[in-house]
């Protein structure tokens, strides 16, 4: 799955990995940034995807779809397709893009507006990825935790990164009983729960 990302998927991370870069230095303002997750992220959320129990793939916060395409190598893999949501016009135009160059559409379908909205009609979630603006952390948490089947993942991106932010985030779900849950210092830590 790793070791043959096809070519169409390879580049447009390439082409990705090269705006956010640029994003980061040239003083984009932050909303308009792709803020994506770097490669080891993409690779662990990819095998995690890969290895969850049957159940519906979700992610929140698409932005250019970076992130997406990792899941999307395990959707092929499993031959499924993977929930995205995003609720910013100008990021749900290059998440269209990223999915049209990378000739991956079968594998996704891209939800334009807010997933607290749209998270009521999922059900039977196998995996969530979720990297949005840190204020809706806890909206989504308690949307997509009582939807998780056994087994299932909940990652959550940014929370060494913010952690003073997210502090109150992170000591609920480490402290919640219906999951197992630490703290992955890869990228900028991910916070990964799995259903008990």
């Amino acid at each position: 799955m790793l070791q043959q990302i096809p070519t169409l998927i390879k580049e447009r991370m390439m082409q990705l990995e090269k705006a956010d870069a640029k994003d980061r230095q040239d003083g984009t303002p932050r909303l308009q940034r792709l803020r994506q997750i770097p490669p080891e992220s993409g690779k662990l959320i990819s095998l995690l995807a890969a290895s969850a129990p049957e159940g519906e793939i979700v992610e929140i916060g698409t932005s250019a779809g970076y992130s997406t395409l990792w899941i999307i190598l395990a959707c092929r893999y499993l031959e499924k397709i993977v929930k995205t949501f995003e609720i910013l016009p100008v990021k749900i135009k290059l998440a269209e893009e990223t999915f049209s160059q990378a000739k991956v559409q079968s594998y996704v379908e891209l939800i334009y507006g807010d997933a607290r909205v749209h998270l009521k009609d999922v059900n039977n979630i196998s995996f969530c990825f979720l990297d949005a603006e840190k204020e809706y952390y806890d909206d989504c948490y308690d949307l997509i935790i009582p939807k998780l089947v056994k087994g299932g993942f909940f990652i959550a991106d940014n929370v060494i990164s913010h952690e003073e932010e997210l502090r109150p985030f992170i000591e609920r779900a480490i402290t919640d009983p219906r999951v197992d849950t630490l703290i992955l210092p890869i990228g900028k830590g991910l916070l990964l729960s799995r259903k008990i």
